[in-house]
């Protein structure tokens, strides 16, 4: 019998999706470079499935052979060379119709670039984020697919079924055409690295500044996963925290080097705020955290030689201390959030992809990695206003951070005051701090720009989109007189 899908690449994600969609009773053909992937996978098919619905192929021709026409393909390699290498294997074997779906985390033009690549062929070429890791992709992942309609169609009875499942449906949809549901899925990271960044900031102080013990830091952390903090990484983070080495004399935690490291989504996401006039600063924070953490022999040479100053006990209950740090670190992810959904929103508009915010933040309150509780009311802002300009002018966020905003300026002050870098909690209140002002000291540096360059200014007492220079010196001076009007 035919099988409903293909899936290409059998690593770790692409072994638990194949699980997934052949747990949930589709038929599947499967397919590696390895052949030994093949066999492991089959042999963890007998063991984990009770419908033996998953079916190995050694070639090419006879995976493609297998699946029902128009046939789909699901492709999890590694990103760049190793997908147009793959799709020129596969595309020998397809024919007009089929679709080519890639489900690793690819930098958007290079599927706008092959989707645009096999149009000759006439074979459908998607996007497809998908997040939650290999727990996520066994058991339920958010998927964010994106490319042409009419292929989404083809998918979506499979697709949605292996989603992960919350109280209004399935953690997936169709997210948009071209490379729309890989910037999504970029952005998703880029999130994520923002609330990393937070979480690893606020153990910093409460480890060193408040004091805690490894223990004290678990039940903190499982007591803020309780309420409006409710997600998968402060979960986890709670978990973390509690495990101990296998002798039990340290926690594990502890023995690991402070070394983080990344695969590059991060990066894509702050060079696209860039590209569209975007503000991320937390993420970019996120990042640059990232990078110094790289620096790990610099830094120790550095310990010896720079002194600035170091934590301590602040006069302050610690239960109260706690709840600033928490209460900060909220909302500072309100922040973040604002940023991320701010650059899918003017992305959207820039590409004309018509994407629905409401349902981009709906298909990740499961399944993903930042997954979290208030992921709903956020759904909740941009479907009631899908064109809210910032979470943070939303009613109820605004209520949020206006109430926060004590407890993040406290933290802020603390830190600098104990000598503890914390970029994304300072990051996110000068985010809150300018996007409040009416007025911002920019004018000085459009006049700036203006002296050396000519590169014109517009004025508060004149129409917007009337231009003028200025003759700032003598050597400025022009014909025209000292001000005039470039309209």
């Amino acid at each position: 019998m035919s099988s409903d899908i293909g899936l290409f690449g059998l690593g770790v994600m692409g072994q638990n999706l194949a699980l997934n969609i052949a747990d949930k009773g589709f038929k599947i053909a499967v397919h590696n470079r390895s052949p030994a992937k093949v066999d492991a996978t089959i042999e963890r098919a007998k063991k984990e499935l009770k419908d033996q619905n998953l079916t190995g192929y050694k070639s090419m021709k006879d995976f493609i052979g297998a699946i029902r026409k128009p046939r789909a393909v699901i492709i999890l390699v590694k990103a760049g060379k190793p997908v147009d290498l793959t799709i020129k294997a596969l595309v020998e074997h397809m024919e007009e119709g089929d679709i080519i779906i890639d489900g690793g985390n690819e930098w958007f033009p290079n599927t706008v670039r092959r989707a645009k690549e096999l149009e000759d062929k006439k074979i459908l070429y998607m996007g497809m984020g998908v997040s939650g890791g290999e727990e996520g992709a066994r058991n339920g992942p958010s998927m964010m697919p994106g490319g042409p309609e009419e292929a989404y169609k083809r998918i979506e009875p499979i697709v949605t079924k292996c989603a992960a499942q919350v109280n209004d449906g399935p953690c997936v949809t169709w997210i948009g055409p071209g490379g729309a549901g890989n910037y999504v899925k970029m952005v998703h990271n880029g999130i994520e690295y923002g609330d990393m960044q937070l979480i690893a900031e606020a153990y910093d102080l409460l480890k060193n500044v408040a004091g805690l013990s490894n223990e004290e830091l678990a039940k903190t952390f499982d007591e803020w996963n309780q309420g409006e903090l409710k997600s998968f990484l402060i979960e986890i983070t709670a978990k973390i925290m509690a495990k101990k080495t296998e002798d039990g004399k340290d926690y594990v935690v502890d023995k690991i080097l402070d070394k983080t490291g990344m695969k590059g989504t991060g990066r894509w996401t702050v060079q696209e705020g860039a590209e569209q006039s975007v503000p991320l600063s937390v993420i970019a924070a996120a990042l640059e955290g990232r990078y110094l953490s790289g620096l790990l022999a610099e830094r120790k040479k550095a310990a010896e030689i720079l002194t600035g100053p170091a934590p301590k006990k602040v006069d302050i209950d610690k239960k109260e201390l706690i709840k600033k740090i928490r209460d900060a670190m909220y909302t500072a992810k309100i922040c973040s959030y604002a940023q991320g959904m701010a650059l899918i929103k003017k992305a959207g508009e820039r590409f004309e992809w018509n994407l629905n915010l409401g349902n981009i933040a709906r298909i990740w309150k499961g399944g993903c990695i930042i997954r979290a509780i208030f992921l709903d009311r956020i759904k909740q802002a941009f479907d009631k206003n899908p064109h809210l300009p910032s979470l943070l002018v939303d009613p109820s966020f605004t209520e949020d951070v206006i109430k926060g905003q004590d407890s993040l300026r406290y933290v802020v002050k603390l830190a600098i005051d104990s000598g503890i870098a914390c970029p994304a909690f300072t990051a996110a209140l000068n985010y809150y701090d300018s996007y409040r002002r009416k007025r911002l000291p920019a004018n000085l540096t459009q006049a700036q720009r203006d002296f050396f360059g000519a590169h014109t200014y517009e004025r508060v007492d004149k129409p917007e989109g009337e231009f003028f220079h200025t003759a700032w010196t003598s050597a400025h001076i022009s014909a025209a007189g000292t001000t005039y009007s470039l309209s």
